[in-house]
């Protein structure tokens, strides 16, 4: 059975929207999903299911989360070889701190007004001085912060561009190869 990461945007940040992970864990068991583990506390989900439509899943955990907990985060969902192709696609394999690295992933490719919204963030955040690289492969925009993700004014502007019925959802590199070593092979 395939096995899948599911990323859950805005759960357990700043107090709001808390859920358990052992409860969530239950809630995606319950639709018939085996191999469930989450790793720490933001929503990540690692789960094997019989479906390959990353969309279908989505919305059936989006379904079962806001019928279990009354919140209605947004639902990424990738296939192992999906996150795996996010790996060895990295535009920043030089940076050794993967704290300064970050994936946003998006259900589709960001479309022409998004990759604009990415481009003028980029060049504002430039103009103040700022040191940090984005680059969009496919469905993930690639974040590099130098100076820390926290006071990043390009990561301020890009959560404010993929706000909305698009929002992505970001994870530092150290998340994103942890997520991928918990698929397994």
């Amino acid at each position: 059975m395939p096995t899948h990461v599911a990323l859950l945007r805005g759960i357990n940040v700043g107090g709001n929207n808390k859920i358990a992970m052992a409860d969530l864990r239950e809630v995606v068991t319950s639709l018939g999903h085996t191999d469930v583990a989450t790793y720490i506390q933001s929503g990540n989900i690692v789960f094997s299911a019989p479906g390959a439509d990353a969309a279908a899943l989505a919305a059936g955990l989006e379904q079962a989360i806001a019928a279990a907990f009354a919140v209605r985060p947004r639902v990424v969902v990738l296939s192992r070889e999906e996150l795996a192709q996010v790996v060895r696609d990295n535009p920043y394999p030089a940076e050794p701190d993967p704290r300064y690295l970050h994936a946003v992933f998006f259900r589709e490719p960001p479309g022409p007004q998004m990759l604009e919204s990415i481009a003028a963030a980029e060049r504002q955040a430039a103009a103040k001085g700022s040191r940090d690289e984005v680059t969009v492969i496919g469905r993930t925009v690639f974040l590099h912060t130098p100076d820390g993700y926290g006071r990043s004014e390009l990561a301020l502007r890009l959560d404010r561009a993929s706000s909305g019925a698009a929002a992505g959802t970001a994870r530092n590199w150290a998340t994103v190869t942890k997520l991928l070593a918990l698929c397994g092979t």
